[in-house]
């Protein structure tokens, strides 16, 4: 199988998110990191291509310098992709000079900084022809599969009620004040936009939510809120959910709760059954039933579905998690550039996040904050 040819904007030196998705999109063999623009201090950027066994040359000052002289490469040499592993202020600009100069793209969530800039780039998608995908990365998991799976095939009958939850420690102190990046650009709205919480973590489970019920969030009613002192953006929030098909829901986001980890899950309740799926336990997904014992399935094990179990790397009782989650959304979008280079069309509903759903993440911020502002009155997602 052809390999693909992978550059990076940002994910240089100390940088979390940009070592997951290098180590993700090796795990299948199916992509080679060939150049990148890893910082925009073009020393720092040096640095981490010795660091990543990148060669010098492709070692760029700026993502636009990498885009123009990759292009001018022969179609066999230059990148195929472009990933993108900046903070949300950088999302954007990147990802449009790189589809509109012929390359696919792989962006970290949420899409845009704005909500404008998500309605701009849909268009750029659409009209470059090229694969977009945005690495929800907890959609990549077989148990995450499965849950939407059962609901699709209609194993809980018509589907009521909805509880997501994804909850933090992290920010409890001021950890911004510190050596912390992690922190002090996710506070900063120049840099995170108009959501703190919401747009880090909310998007998640906003994503989750309606990938798994396959039912769109229709309004919010949302309170936020911004324990940390002299902090902007919110940090904690409780958000009440109308969905499509009379489902009503609840969420609940905070990274000030005190001694929680990645604390993510969804309960999804319907007329015949129910089921529960924790990201801290991800190999498990429990259903209970109105006439029969509770059941819990397994990735690969009895019961689970073929398109489930396709996402298994390893025999089942083998755990799998995070990485292997990135590496799904890797695998995906791999194999559909792969497609769309052998001249086959863009599939209309590939398996993994593409630009509708960060534009859904998007809308979702921004009536959450627009509700939050009013009070906490019912809002509605604007539309496409």
């Amino acid at each position: 199988m052809k390999k693909l040819k992978m550059g990076m904007v940002g994910g240089g030196k100390g940088s979390f998110i940009g070592d997951v998705h290098r180590r993700a999109s090796r795990i299948d063999g199916m992509i080679d990191l060939v150049c990148g623009a890893f910082s925009s201090n073009p020393q720092r950027s040096l640095e981490s291509a010795e660091e990543l066994g990148v060669a010098p040359e492709r070692a760029y000052k700026s993502f636009e310098e990498m885009i123009t002289k990759e292009k001018e490469l022969p179609e066999g040499e230059r990148m195929d992709f472009v990933s993108i592993v900046t903070p949300n202020h950088m999302h954007f600009p990147p990802a449009k000079l790189a589809l509109e100069n012929g390359f696919h793209v792989i962006c970290d969530k949420p899409v845009t900084l704005t909500l404008d800039e998500a309605f701009d780039l849909q268009k750029v998608v659409k009209k470059s022809g090229k694969v977009f995908a945005l690495t929800h990365n907890y959609t990549g998991y077989p148990m995450v599969k499965q849950a939407r799976l059962m609901i699709q095939n209609g194993e809980l009958g018509d589907i009521r009620k909805v509880v997501v939850q994804y909850l933090q420690g992290w920010l409890s102190t001021a950890v911004e004040e510190t050596e912390n990046k992690q922190a002090s650009w996710r506070v900063d709205p120049k840099k995170s936009g108009i959501g703190g919480a919401l747009g880090d973590i909310g998007t998640h489970a906003e994503n989750l939510t309606e990938y798994i019920t396959g039912k769109k969030i229709e309004k919010v009613a949302a309170d936020l809120s911004s324990f940390g002192a002299g902090r902007v953006l919110d940090d904690d929030g409780n958000i009440l959910l109308r969905l499509e098909g009379n489902t009503k829901g609840c969420m609940t986001i905070s990274q000030i709760a005190t001694g929680e980890e990645n604390n993510l899950g969804i309960r999804v309740y319907g007329s015949k059954g129910s089921i529960a799926w924790y990201q801290e336990n991800p190999n498990e997904l429990t259903a209970y039933w109105l006439d029969k014992p509770k059941q819990i399935y397994t990735p690969g094990g009895n019961g689970t579905y073929e398109e489930s179990t396709a996402y298994t790397r390893v025999p089942p009782g083998h755990p799998e998690g995070y990485l292997e989650g990135f590496a799904t959304i890797y695998r995906s979008f791999a194999k559909e550039v792969l497609s769309v280079m052998e001249g086959n069309a863009i599939s209309e509903r590939p398996d993994f996040p593409t630009i509708h759903d960060g534009l859904r993440g998007m809308q979702f911020i921004y009536a959450s904050v627009a509700s939050n502002d009013n009070n906490a009155a019912w809002v509605s997602l604007k539309e496409d």
